[in-house]
């Protein structure tokens, strides 16, 4: 993790994943409701060189911390 993405977590209660290329925003969203049992408030995406992200906002900070422990981000 890096501080960029730490600063997410906390300002921002978003967390970025890694997608594949063809997802979209509503796959994404039923994606986290179904492997983490957390609601997605708002979904923006960015296609990159490595491939494409996901940046995921949550409703609370400590939604999003939470989730990030568990998934072994923090």
């Amino acid at each position: 993790i890096t501080e960029k993405t730490f600063a997410l977590i906390e300002k921002d209660n978003r967390i970025c994943f890694i997608v594949d290329v063809n997802a979209s925003k509503a796959t994404i969203k039923e994606a986290i409701q179904t492997l983490y049992e957390e609601n997605a408030i708002d979904i923006n995406t960015a296609r990159t060189i490595a491939g494409k992200k996901a940046f995921v906002k949550f409703e609370t900070v400590e939604k999003a911390r939470d989730l990030a422990t568990k998934i072994g981000m923090l």
